[in-house]
């Protein structure tokens, strides 16, 4: 079995970008709930500027994916697009990629709250790991472009009916003024091995 190393991406990653934004819509599709739809560019921007996690294994196979993405002026950051091929499903690649990406926004963002939404439970639990509690949509962004990204859910109609007050997702934050004290965590190198 090869090793899986979980590294912030770099430009040569780009090569990745269709293959990661069809697995996320195929993903989605499976579980039957909603995934703001990306594109191959727009993961090749996240890549280059620096706000994205990738996991590979040692021959270079695409692994896993997250990024980062900033609202309201940097008052809040998200960790979007968290997707596993599936062949490397059940590894714990899952939460390794989640540790570096906040990893990774709270070493740009550190002033920044961090939050999640997904109707996911493993997510929800490996938040919880990581200091985030569950919130109302209020306590997250209120910027239209974020609820747009929505639009390509199933759940949609749901969300904007409750005036984009709930849905089927949970939100969840991560406060750094009140959490940093209660969770402490360290990596001695910028890449993870699974």
């Amino acid at each position: 079995m090869e090793d899986i190393i979980v590294r912030v991406a770099t430009e040569e990653d780009e090569q990745f970008a269709k293959v990661i934004t069809d697995e996320m819509e195929a993903s989605a599709k499976v579980r039957g709930t909603g995934i703001a739809k990306r594109s191959p560019a727009a993961i090749i921007e996240k890549i280059r500027e620096g706000k994205a996690v990738i996991a590979v294994t040692t021959a270079n196979t695409w692994v896993g994916f997250s990024y980062i993405e900033i609202w309201a002026n940097g008052e809040f950051v998200s960790n979007s697009g968290l997707i596993v091929n599936p062949a490397f499903r059940e590894r714990g690649v899952a939460s390794a990629i989640k540790q570096r990406i906040f990893k990774l926004s709270r070493k740009k963002y550190p002033a920044a709250k961090i939050f999640s939404i997904t109707t996911g439970l493993a997510i929800m639990k490996m938040n919880s790991r990581l200091g985030f509690d569950p919130v109302t949509y209020d306590e997250i962004t209120h910027e239209e472009r974020f609820w747009s990204a929505c639009k390509s859910c199933p759940n949609y109609h749901i969300l904007e009916s409750k005036s984009f007050k709930n849905c089927m997702c949970t939100a969840m934050l991560y406060t750094p003024k009140e959490s940093t004290a209660k969770y402490n965590i360290f990596e001695k190198h910028d890449t993870t091995v699974v």
